[in-house]
Formats: structure tokens, sequence, C-alpha cells
């Protein structure tokens, strides 16, 4: 569906630093469950010298999120935490040629996991600001301080550009007049206008898919992840897509995981991507509970 560089590839396929590093002394976690992603970054630090040793991530999300995790370790290994925080997400999609523009987000996402890791480190309590902010996309809980740091950092323009970068207006659209209002306050802040002919974000292309054509999207979406799952002795099977929720039944080492929920909404970021529409992905114990 996009197209990625040679180096996004490698290091989807061979992904430097997986895992935790030993005798991490920070830790940075960051993630939303609603839309899937969530990155564990751990640092072995010198004390004296404040050089990152060695960097290690653990993420679950999509190759693009795989590979930015990746490039993140390596860009920063050698600096210290003062020159590593000068990386900017940007930075981390020019260390990989560049990444598509619908999965700018994962880079933000691997910035955000380095400043909560440096502050774990310096004893201070990190906060990203977004629970000040007004939930503006419902989709993918994504609010408005978000959004706002987000334009300034990287001079968006565009309710897609926002998208892209956040996933903020990239489910139902319902809160696109929202995102419009942020860009014109931060582009008026910036001497600049808000052009609402900007392009705005349309998952489906082409026709619209039939039921049929839409459940097997939606199957080959889970066959994809399935491998994956099963490596860690769990798997998942589809019970029942019923309008836009789609029921799942964990199985295996995935009943009852911590991870559980990180997982569902993992599966649920896949299905949206390949069927190009937002969907919730539940478990089949909630089928009861429908009226």
């Amino acid at each position: 569906m996009w197209d990625y560089s040679d180096k996004v590839k490698e290091h989807f396929f061979s992904p430097r630093n997986a895992g935790a590093v030993t005798g991490a002394n920070a830790v940075g976690e960051v993630g939303s469950l609603s839309c899937g992603d969530a990155l564990r970054l751990t640092l072995r630090v010198d004390p004296e010298t404040q050089i990152i040793k060695d960097a290690g991530f653990q993420t679950f999300g999509c190759g693009s999120a795989i590979a930015s995790s990746s490039a993140l370790t390596e860009i920063i290994k050698g600096m210290t935490l003062d020159q590593a925080l000068t990386v900017s997400n940007q930075d981390i999609a020019d260390f990989l040629d560049g990444l598509p523009p619908e999965k700018m987000h994962c880079s933000v996402m691997g910035r955000e996991a380095l400043q909560a890791a440096v502050a774990n480190y310096r004893g201070e309590v990190w906060k990203d600001d977004h629970a000040e902010g007004a939930l503006v996309c419902k989709c993918f809980a994504v609010d408005a301080v978000m959004i706002e740091e987000t334009i300034r950092a990287n001079a968006l323009s565009t309710v897609e550009d926002v998208t892209n970068y956040t996933k903020a207006g990239g489910g139902c659209s319902a809160c696109h007049e929202g995102v419009e209002e942020i860009l014109t306050r931060v582009l008026k802040e910036q001497g600049r206008v808000f052009d609402p002919t900007g392009a705005a974000p349309v998952l489906a292309k082409g026709k619209k898919l039939s039921n049929l054509q839409r459940i097997r999207r939606i199957e080959g979406a889970i066959e994809a992840i399935r491998p994956n799952l099963q490596r860690d002795r769990g798997d998942v099977e589809l019970v029942e897509v019923d309008g836009k929720n789609v029921y799942v039944n964990m199985t295996g080492a995935c009943v009852g995981c911590q991870m559980a929920s990180t997982t569902l909404d993992g599966i649920q970021q896949r299905i949206v991507e390949d069927l190009g529409e937002f969907v919730r992905v539940l478990p089949a114990s909630a089928m009861q509970h429908r009226v």
C-alpha cells in the first residue's frame, strides 16, 4: 500500500537492538492502546559521562514502528543524554531515507519514548501533557495538545498532514473540523494562513467493498498477524464481523496475557490499514453484551 525505502525494509526485517537492555538504568514507555502502537525504550547510561552506552526497544505496532524504533536506538547510541534530546522525529525518518507520509506518527512515538527515558534516568516525572488537552479524535484518542505540538514541530499545514503524523482524523473523520480549528490557530500564531482546501485523508480507495470482500480483507489481515502470535505460543481467530465491529478469539498464550488489550489494538490497526476504513476489534466475549 505504501512505498517503503530499502532502509525501512532493512530495519523491519532485521531490526537492531530489539529487546530490553541488560543493566538498563533508564526506561521510557509510550503508546496509545487505542491506536495499537506501543513502545518501550531501555537505555544503559554511563553515570559519569552521561553517554548512552546501549539502547534497546520493545514495540508493538506496524513495520514502520519497528523500523523507527530500530533507527532511533542506532542514532542515539554513543550520544550524551543532552545530544539525544535534540533528535527529532524527522531525524528518525531521514535516517530511514524517509517514511511514507501515512507512517510519520511512528517516528513521533520514538521521539516521545526517548524523552520519557531521559526523564526516567534523571528521576523526573515525564509528562507528555496530552491528558491536559481536550480529546479531539475519539477513534485514536488524540488530544489537542499533541496535535498542536506536532504541527509546530513539523510545520504541518493540512488536515492530511495532521492525520499522517498523529492519526487524528484517520477514522470516522468526525474530528476534521476540530483539527482545522487547531490548524487555523497555530498557523495564525506563525503568521501563516490555514488553507481549508488542503487535502483531507480518504482511507477507502476505489469502489466500496462488498460484505464478502470486507470479510476476506479482514481475514487476510489476521492471517498476516498470526505468525507473530504463534511464535509466542498464542493465536487469534475471526469469530464475526458486525458492521464496524470485528469480534475475535484469542487463544493459547494470548489468553489472559497482560498485553492482550495491546495485541487486540495491534490487530485493529493492521485491519484498518488493510481494509481502508475504521473498525473496532473486540474479544468475542463482548458479543453477549450487544443490544
